[in-house]
């Protein structure tokens, strides 16, 4: 007898196609039956040890988070409900060019560093890995072996294999060192890395010029993975950043996969249909693209991420350092405010909205939840010099949430034939993005239920069969016999995202089951203490 048979649910399989009703029979991890209209038809029903009414819910595979910042979390919190209880079974993380492989121990400390605003000082980690492998193995093991909340598949980061490599210096790699950066991704993707992602926003990443990039995608595509870019401005230079990603990718053969894909800023307002246009061209002459969205207009990184370029160079301390010289910290003003720093995407920064999500230090809190504009007026000083302040203090740890989102381009680009789901979820700070917790109950809640903009069975697809086709999965993504059972089970009536941006860690209603590998870790709307995540190994 199977394990587990799934009763009257009504099936939106992951196609795109029409749903229909069945039952689904799970047993050993896998789909092995699927009996449409079970009851209508009077036939012998299947059994099962365990037996689920799934009347009036919808039974789809389990959602594909293809930009995922749960690098450490993963190792951190065994429950991870941010991401468990929206149905997500599978995070892409590795992402925006650092995280924590390969690295040395030199390297190692930089990065904790450098994105302590994404994931935490990491003190609460052992760090006992240094390559891509080892860090794999290490999600695999799990808590004392018996595995972590969700899968997990990962990016070589291409700043952080820099920083390996070269530094934090603002200067070409020789020769030599771009054949130890290719050696670097090579091995990173033989020990089951995805593929290759970028912060080109971000050091030292952003130092890379495109011949750099190409060379090393190239590596990625020899091995059939895909490369992750985030481009070079999501602001005033958007459309030529895509176009200079677009044309790189084709250049060294690779499959490409757009960060985060928004027209963000007041100077690309309604200019999304442009950048489709763009894609679509691409696509009709062949080229292999697909991108990912969250479903809000604000965006959210690190504060220090807006400072310009030149300002960044020799990493976190080197930073600091010129913030606390007055001289230095004076031109970074300028850049930010007058000229428009490459780090804010060559737009003049808006102090009215920056927002603060999060700090390091606790001392810093009651900077949280507001603009760094309605912090300086309560000082009696300038947003620059509370802005300043607040860098050095925090040491570069602080979050932001940045207002500069366009609803109809959100709109417009999720409708796309080639977009998928990605949270970019942040997990830290005292006030992270909701989208962190609400990203996929917010599509089908949101933007199927209630607008429309989407019907259920193509956001379904957007979140499952079409992230997992670029993962190039073959079992996982739809609902098939013989498929992985990783399965969501959810009232398509009440569906939504309890997240918001005031109580931005709220869970999501309307979802009851998920399951990953045929193991339940949402049950009735509660998390259970099973660990069924592993990583996930690109294929051979």
């Amino acid at each position: 007898m199977e394990d587990l048979v799934i009763r009257d649910a009504e099936v939106v399989d992951g196609s795109g196609a029409p749903s229909y009703r069945a039952d689904v029979v799970v047993d050993g991890g896998r789909i092995v039956s699927i009996v449409q209209e079970a009851a209508a038809a009077g036939c012998q029903r299947p059994r099962a040890t365990r037996e689920l009414d799934a009347e009036g819910l919808v039974l789809t595979p389990g959602f594909i988070d293809m930009h995922a910042h749960s690098d450490l979390a993963l190792l951190r919190d065994p429950d991870h409900s941010a991401k468990v209880a929206q149905g997500v079974t599978l995070e892409v993380i590795g992402q925006d060019g650092l995280s924590y492989a390969p690295v040395d121990d030199r390297t190692l400390a930089e990065v904790r560093h450098a994105i302590t605003g994404w994931n935490g000082s990491g003190d609460d980690i052992d760090f006992d890995w240094r390559t891509v492998g080892e860090y794999l193995d290490r999600l695999d093991f799990g808590f004392a072996g018996r595995g972590i909340a969700v899968n997990a598949a990962y990016l070589v980061p291409q700043g952080t294999v820099r920083a390996l490599v070269v530094g934090w210096e603002d200067r070409a790699a020789t020769p030599d060192e771009l054949d130890r950066m290719r050696r670097l991704v090579a091995e990173g993707l033989e020990q089951g890395a995805v593929g290759l992602s970028s912060g080109l926003t971000y050091t030292p990443g952003m130092y890379a010029q495109g011949a750099e990039l190409t060379e090393l995608c190239r590596v990625v595509a020899s091995y059939g993975g895909y490369y992750c870019p985030h481009h070079r401005s999501y602001g005033a230079g958007a459309l030529e950043a895509y176009e200079e990603m677009v044309a790189l990718a084709r250049e060294a053969g690779c499959a490409l996969h757009l960060a985060h894909a928004t027209m963000n800023f007041g100077v690309n307002r309604g200019r999304a249909p442009q950048l489709l246009s763009l894609l679509d061209e691409a696509l009709a002459s062949g080229a292999d693209i697909t991108l990912d969205s969250y479903p809000y207009t604000p965006g959210c990184t690190t504060l220090v991420a807006l400072l310009p370029s030149w300002a960044s160079e020799g990493g976190p301390e080197a930073v600091l350092a010129r913030l606390a010289d007055d001289e230095s910290a004076q031109r970074i003003r300028h850049h930010m405010e007058v000229v428009g720093a490459d780090g804010c995407h060559g737009v003049p920064v808006d102090w009215d909205t920056i927002e603060i999500s999060g700090v390091s230090d606790p001392a810093l809190k009651d900077f949280v939840g507001r603009t760094v504009r309605q912090s300086a007026d309560a000082r009696g000083e300038d947003p620059w010099t509370t802005a300043r302040r607040l860098l050095l203090d925090d040491r570069l740890g602080s979050t932001i949430l940045q207002h500069v989102g366009d609803e109809e381009n959100v709109r417009t680009i999720m409708r796309n034939r080639v977009h998928t789901g990605g949270s970019d979820g942040i997990l830290r700070g005292e006030k992270p993005h909701p989208r962190a917790y609400g990203t996929f109950p917010h599509y089908l809640g949101r933007y199927v239920r209630e607008l429309g903009v989407l019907s259920l069975e193509e956001c379904v697809a957007h979140l499952t069969a079409r992230p997992a086709a670029r993962l190039r999965l073959p079992d996982r993504g739809l609902v098939r016999e013989g498929y992985r059972a990783d399965l969501v089970l959810f009232d398509p009536r009440t569906v939504a995202a309890g997240s918001t941006f005031e109580e931005p860690r709220t869970l999501p209603t309307g979802i009851p089951h998920v399951l990953i590998d045929g193991r339940f870790v949402i049950e009735d709307g509660r998390r259970t203490d099973v660990l069924a995540g592993r990583a996930i190994r690109r294929p051979a």
